[in-house]
């Protein structure tokens, strides 16, 4: 199937999105759906014809654990409701702890590169395949950016794409703007990992900004779509005229105009760098290597997931948890990217919950960065403001007597049932600050 030029859509630029010319489809988060309705917005891309695609980010299917089945079931039903012709999401690890390594359940709140070995692989491919029996569309997965590269990897990341599409039939999406980042970061040459990976087997193209602070390049989503970038996605035109390719833009949104620029720029490219003589010029959505036939894919190897858990449990732990550097990483990267997941933690956190930035004023990130430091992420973004939040009154509360009287009625509005002891002890300590102001 031929996507052509897309765009992310985002409710902070849905007019703009539905304004914008020559846009011949759109790609939505997937998490930030109801499973039942859709955004007005969304219903007149669709009336319009325009193909919506939902794009995963929580499953962690390279994760220890096998994928989640309530996970599935909601990606599944959002694929139903926007009769999308496939399903993304990453090649990546979002959670690690649990019954695996019989230890708390930690959330990165963020994507994580998964170890390229065989071990890893051969989860990865057994949770793909589990994946691909729930979804009732071809699914198809990106390579992530990554700001830490594991010890004594085995593969290269195009071989481990090379493999894993080889296994189980999985499409691709290559986020050029990532095969960049990992460049700058890790030394990675994005010309060998388009040499290497199967070209055939990518469904689409993610470009997107970033930004180069200290010699680390982050991927922000929230810049201008740089040169370099642009270069890679050159590199991957000469080998492929690929399906589709999306602009991503989650932050800092510009004028409509400036994401028509970007889109245009976009295309210029894709026509400049032409392709060889002969290249394929579509590649398809279906789930096998060109076949539309899935790849049956073999079990893991014995311990294989146990392995995999305690590494991706001890690296995480480390960035979130604050134990010790597991041995082989540079210390310095860990920091970086510890340092990273606690401020996307605070800036998410702000989104989900707004009322706090207000309520706190310019105190809110340095007082969350501190609760960051010592309560790793263990149930979600709408959890770690409640946790954040009960923190601050069981600790002494607020100076300001306004501020924690609204404090004290938000946690309250929407804390739900909990545990008694724990809710009798929360609300006592708040309303003991109260009765003291």
């Amino acid at each position: 199937m031929k996507l052509g030029i897309g765009i992310g859509w985002r409710p902070e630029i849905a007019a703009e999105v539905e304004a914008l010319t020559g846009v011949d489809w759109v790609e939505v988060v997937a998490e930030n759906l109801c499973a039942d309705h859709l955004p007005d917005s969304l219903v007149r891309l669709r009336e319009r014809g325009v193909t919506v695609v939902p794009h995963g980010v929580s499953l962690g299917l390279g994760g220890a654990d096998r994928p989640d089945a309530e996970r599935l079931a909601g990606l599944a039903a959002r694929a139903e409701l926007l009769g999308t012709p496939l399903v993304t999401e990453h090649i990546a690890f979002v959670r690690a702890g649990g019954p695996l390594t019989a230890s708390p359940r930690l959330e990165a709140g963020h994507l994580l590169p998964v170890p390229r070995t065989w071990d890893a692989l051969d989860v990865l491919c057994e949770n793909v395949a589990i994946a691909q029996d729930a979804l009732p569309v071809p699914l198809a997965l990106e390579n992530i950016a990554a700001l830490v590269s594991w010890p004594d990897e085995e593969l290269t990341e195009g071989q481990f794409l090379a493999e894993l599409v080889e296994r189980t039939g999985v499409r691709l999406l290559i986020d050029v703007a990532n095969l960049h980042t990992n460049h700058v970061n890790l030394g990675q040459d994005p010309a060998k990992a388009l040499d290497e990976l199967p070209v055939e087997a990518i469904a689409y193209v993610h470009v997107a900004g970033g930004v180069e602070k200290n010699g680390v390049w982050h991927d922000t989503h929230a810049h201008p779509v740089t040169a370099p970038v642009l270069d890679v996605l050159a590199e991957l035109r000469s080998r492929v005229d690929p399906p589709g390719v999306l602009l991503e833009r989650d932050d800092a949104f510009p004028p409509g105009a400036e994401l028509a620029a970007e889109l245009e720029t976009i295309r210029g490219t894709l026509r400049a760098a032409g392709g060889p003589s002969g290249a394929r010029t579509e590649t398809g959505t279906g789930t096998g290597t060109g076949t539309g036939m899935t790849v049956p894919s073999a079990p893991a190897r014995p311990g294989a997931r146990d392995r995999t858990a305690v590494a991706q449990t001890a690296l995480l732990s480390a960035l979130v948890a604050g134990t010790p550097a597991p041995e082989g990483f540079d210390h310095r990267r860990l920091r970086v990217q510890s340092r990273a997941l606690a401020t996307k933690r605070a800036d998410v956190v702000a989104k989900v919950a707004p009322e706090l930035p207000e309520i706190l004023g310019d105190g809110y990130r340095a007082a969350f960065l501190d609760y960051a430091r010592s309560r790793p992420m263990s149930d979600g973004y709408r959890r770690d403001a409640l946790d954040f939040v009960e923190r601050i009154l069981v600790h002494g509360g607020l100076p300001d007597p306004v501020a924690q009287r609204l404090l004290t009625h938000w946690w309250e509005d929407r804390s739900g049932p909990r545990p008694p002891s724990r809710t009798t002890r929360i609300v006592r300590a708040a309303r003991a600050v109260l009765a003291g102001k």
